[in-house]
């Protein structure tokens, strides 16, 4: 059944304005995202698929590619999916850093962003940002792809320091293979950042690498001495 064919009542949109956006379920939203269906099947139907497919939880890390593969989702349809997704994320990102956390271990840091790093297929860098209370203030990703010494620039994770007047910085990356022990690579870029932390008097309290459901971390493993 086409979505105009509905009672005014059962139609997304309409319910939307009628009763609010809380009214509507996970698919209604999806097909409002989605537009306009094919000759075959609705927007709803559409939804449908995609939710039975993937379920709620794999929208997270949904892809272009793999909407696709469902007969009525073209490249447009995908994009706006997805960028609507995004959205929604970052959103969510933004209004979670504006409660200043403290976060004073390893472990803590960890347990708040490890889902940063949830699937991911290819190393991520971010680095995080604290005044001098230990509470965070600002995140950035600031690399992706394979981590070297010619990618991970100081100068971008110093920038962004001064930018937000941090005190101290802690730099987090993943393994995707789930190894947390650190590369040399890992060891030289991280000696490095440090060395310049303490000449620009912003020093990298820790570097930590995110495994599957582990992780390693720099300073508890004595290799970074905080000053």
């Amino acid at each position: 059944m086409r979505i105009k064919d509905l009672p005014l009542a059962e139609r997304p949109r309409e319910r939307l304005l009628l009763c609010g956006v809380e009214s509507l379920s996970v698919e209604e939203l999806l097909s409002i995202t989605i537009k306009t269906g094919t000759r075959k099947k609705s927007s709803k139907q559409l939804a449908s698929e995609i939710l039975s497919i993937f379920g709620i939880d794999g929208l997270r890390e949904i892809t272009v590619n793999g909407l696709c593969q469902i007969e009525g989702i073209g490249k447009v349809k995908a994009i706006s999916i997805i960028s609507s997704i995004e959205l929604g994320k970052r959103i969510m990102e933004s209004n979670k850093l504006k409660t200043r956390y403290v976060l004073k271990t390893s472990k803590e840091i960890y347990e708040f962003n490890k889902y940063l790093f949830t699937d991911r297929k290819q190393e991520c860098f971010y680095c995080l940002y604290f005044n001098n209370k230990q509470e965070l203030i600002e995140r950035k990703l600031l690399f992706m792809g394979t981590i070297n010494r010619s990618v991970v620039h100081p100068r971008e994770v110093f920038k962004e320091a001064y930018l937000c007047s941090a005190s101290t910085i802690v730099c987090l990356h993943n393994h995707p293979s789930g190894d947390i022990r650190p590369s040399l690579e890992d060891k030289k870029i991280t000696n490095a950042l440090v060395e310049i932390g303490v000449i620009n008097g912003i020093p990298v309290v820790d570097h930590i690498i995110f495994g599957d459901s582990s992780y390693y971390s720099f300073y508890d493993d004595g290799k970074i001495i905080n000053m």
